[in-house]
């Protein structure tokens, strides 16, 4: 969240944000909420001082009647603060985070293209879509997921375990490489984390499965989880920043229909995901998300797979990232490009709500910046692959770099 103090000197500047990310928010009602939770504190403030000059000597009988009538007022007060409290809170968390000045304005389609690598492959036969080749294959089942689980649920069968394991272990190498400390998170995720990291677990918007009665939904990234981590501690950044290779099954709701870009692994309800977090000083933060992305491009460069990167526009940030790149891998059946990775600035936003920091140089606590970037991606990666790599004969080649973690060359009948 933004600093309520922020907000009340630059009101002019939030609301222009906020319509910039298409975020519909009363900010004026925000203040109005403020303003009357700092009255409600204060005079709770002065009435607590009243109670307890009273309770340091021995009071009266009149004392006693006049301290009970206080006392009365007090739980009255408190009330009406609790009320306040949660209008404030719910309005605060709606405001999206400040967004960097080199982010497109626009919607969805505004992005724009910092860099492209590689060209799409031609292929000199007709080509089929990753859900037809691994149904051939024998290495995917969506219709006995649909009739375990659902629909856009599925079984990884056969060699393409082997793949899923090979694309992990692949991406956790490389993570360690550049100083990352590996860790497996929990699935699940109490509601304030949730709420928290900027995801919403309610609402018509949410994109997470609640598990009812427990104050418990499935995490849809461990970017949430990996906040969790730290939340309501202060971090050593003395040597350097926090950076975390984080694992773990996602789960999430998808719903709408997404024509061509629905079909097969390109919308999944369950996947698993290998994901960069990290915890830095603020003046750090814009180096180390260049560094995050850098990292994203070296994993697609071993993949050989061409892509494209872009700078998201302010209407598709969501509500923690300052600044956003995406990684758009070729996708033959989609005739285009569709997002394979993304990484986010999200500033102090999500510190702030789940009071996560540092000591400065001058020993002073101040929130920590978090970054999180998409290292591996286990429903992505493999469509991509599949695609871009499928021969003639419906085989799939395997890139040289994936070969010495799959043990095999090819995919084939």
């Amino acid at each position: 969240m933004l600093d309520i103090k922020f907000i009340r000197e630059n009101k002019e500047t939030v609301i222009e944000n906020c319509k910039n990310r298409n975020v519909k928010v009363d900010v004026d009602l925000l203040l109005k909420n403020d303003e009357e939770r700092r009255e409600s504190l204060q005079k709770l403030e002065d009435l607590r001082a009243v109670r307890n000059q009273g309770s340091k000597r021995k009071p009266s009988q009149e004392e006693i009647l006049k301290m009970r009538e206080v006392g009365g007022v007090i739980k009255s007060e408190e009330e009406k603060l609790s009320l306040i409290e949660e209008k404030y809170k719910d309005l605060l968390f709606q405001i999206p985070n400040l967004t960097h000045s080199k982010t497109p304005i626009g919607g969805e389609e505004d992005f724009v293209v910092l860099k492209k690598v590689g060209e799409p492959i031609q292929f000199d036969f007709p080509i089929k879509d990753h859900e037809t080749l691994m149904t051939d294959l024998d290495i995917i089942d969506f219709e006995r997921g649909a009739k375990t689980t659902g629909s856009k649920f599925y079984f990884v069968k056969n060699k393409a375990v082997k793949l899923n394991q090979a694309l992990i272990n692949y991406g956790l190498d490389m993570l360690e490489k550049h100083n990352f400390n590996l860790l497996e998170t929990p699935d699940l995720v109490k509601n304030d984390i949730l709420e928290g990291s900027g995801f919403n677990p309610r609402g018509e918007e949410k994109q997470t499965y609640e598990i009812t009665g427990q104050n418990l939904s499935l995490i849809g990234t461990a970017e949430i989880t990996t906040l969790g981590y730290h939340s309501n501690e202060v971090l050593d950044l003395e040597n350097g920043p926090i950076k975390y290779a984080s694992l773990s099954h996602c789960f999430r709701i998808e719903a709408g229909s997404y024509g061509k870009a629905s079909k097969g692994l390109y919308r999944v309800h369950q996947f698993t995901k290998l994901e960069m977090f990290i915890f830095s000083k603020p003046e750090d933060s814009e180096k180390l998300h260049n560094e995050i992305l850098k990292i994203e491009e070296e994993i697609l460069d071993g993949l050989e797979l061409p892509y494209r990167v872009i700078d998201i526009a302010t209407g598709d940030l969501g509500g923690p990232a300052y600044r956003k790149f995406d990684i758009e891998s070729y996708m033959p059946m989609l005739g285009g490009y569709g997002e394979i990775t993304s990484c986010s600035n999200c500033t102090d936003y999500q510190a702030r709500r789940l009071n996560i920091k540092y000591k400065n140089k001058e020993g002073k606590n101040e929130f920590v910046h978090t970054l999180n970037g998409t290292a591996v991606v286990l429903s992505r990666f493999p469509l991509a692959l599949i695609e871009n790599f499928q021969q003639k004969d419906g085989s799939i080649k395997i890139p040289k770099k994936l070969q010495g973690y799959c043990g095999f060359k090819k995919i084939k009948k």
